[in-house]
């Protein structure tokens, strides 16, 4: 498989077993999910009869009072008592294992490509910290919503960019499935495409 580098529009040869694989829908949807859920906090904090401080002693003597028998003063009946279903700690945590992730994060970049939302670039070289660099880069194609992807950390780009609504800047290291279906295209640089392939390759 070749994937055409501009602005020189240059055939650079890809690996179909990266970049050409079927979309599997389930197996991402499952991957976001259990991203998702992975970060999720449980901050619910409700206390049962067991968890209540007290209610040892019995209120009352069991006959002769006219009263309900009673065993404790922290039954959920009570005030100041421990809740009935009580909602305590849960945990919302996914097992994803690196070869799902790695099938997931491939599936989605072969499908991005099929649907033209991948562009590949010779390389971006800012000399300086400049917003309107960036620009020019963005509006020569046509890119309102984009991530742009690096193979190492380019402090120049992500400085230049940061401001800049609809951009995000990510290194191949740190790209995940939801961060790439989050914006309308990918502007990828060659050799970010290597990188790609070299940490999500099977």
């Amino acid at each position: 498989m070749e994937i055409n580098i501009l602005p020189k529009n240059e055939s650079f040869k890809i690996s179909d077993d990266c970049f050409n694989v079927d979309y599997k829908k389930t197996l991402v949807h499952q991957v976001i999910t259990s991203y998702f859920s992975n970060g999720r906090d449980n901050l619910s904090s409700q206390k049962n009869r067991s968890d209540v401080r007290g209610g040892g002693k019995k209120p009352w003597r069991q006959k002769g009072t006219g009263r309900a028998r009673a065993g404790t003063t922290r039954g959920p009946i009570w005030r100041g008592g421990g809740v009935t279903f009580a909602s305590g700690k849960r945990n919302y945590s996914e097992k994803i294992n690196k070869k799902m992730f790695k099938v997931a994060m491939r599936s989605i970049m072969s499908e991005l490509i099929r649907l033209k939302r991948v562009i590949a670039i010779d390389k971006i070289n800012l000399k300086e910290i400049k917003t309107k660099e960036v620009n020019k880069i963005l509006n020569k194609y046509n890119l309102d919503s984009v991530l742009i992807v690096t193979n190492s950390i380019d402090e120049k780009l992500f400085l230049s960019a940061r401001n800049i609504k609809n951009v995000g800047i990510a290194t191949v290291d740190y790209l995940d499935p939801p961060l790439m279906l989050s914006f309308k295209n990918i502007l990828i640089v060659k050799d970010a495409l290597e990188g790609f392939e070299k940490r999500f390759g099977g």
